[in-house]
């Protein structure tokens, strides 16, 4: 009988670490750009128009520029991700980050414009944006682009 040879199969790639500083920074950006977006959304801006705003006062005074800077932060720290020594800059994680990406990008354009007529008002975030909503579509559907110039 044969013995059996021991060869490298593609498991027994050494692989690179998942949490590596760039990719916590990445995380640390998204979670913030939510976060940002989300408190603004639900404790700072006013419930009806022209209404008072409560919460941080700078954040009241920066008002609708507050979706900027989430947005910013938001698309920065998936930008950021987009490194190939980040879990989703190398390998499968590029596929999936762009993709996901792209279909995020395609499905908030969709939505915005089946709801623009009469029923924008009632889903979050989209009734505060308004034509601003194509932006944010287009932006996701860029930095799906950054993870498409990793692909190999």
């Amino acid at each position: 009988m044969a013995k059996l040879k021991l060869s490298k199969s593609a498991l027994d790639v050494e692989r690179e670490p998942v949490l590596t500083p760039r990719f916590a920074v990445a995380l640390l950006l998204i979670v913030l750009g939510i976060a940002w977006i989300a408190y603004y959304y639900a404790a700072v801006r006013p419930d009806e128009v022209g209404g008072k705003y409560t919460g941080i006062s700078f954040m009241a005074d920066l008002k609708g520029w507050n979706y900027l800077i989430g947005f910013v932060l938001f698309f920065l720290g998936l930008f950021v991700a987009a490194h190939p020594k980040t879990p989703l800059g190398r390998g499968r994680g590029v596929v999936v980050g762009m993709l996901g990406c792209f279909l995020i990008g395609l499905i908030w354009i969709c939505v915005f414009y089946i709801f623009s007529n009469d029923q924008l008002d009632k889903i979050w975030v989209f009734n505060d944006l308004g034509q601003k909503n194509l932006i944010v579509g287009i932006a996701f559907m860029a930095v799906g682009f950054a993870y498409a110039t990793r692909w190999e």
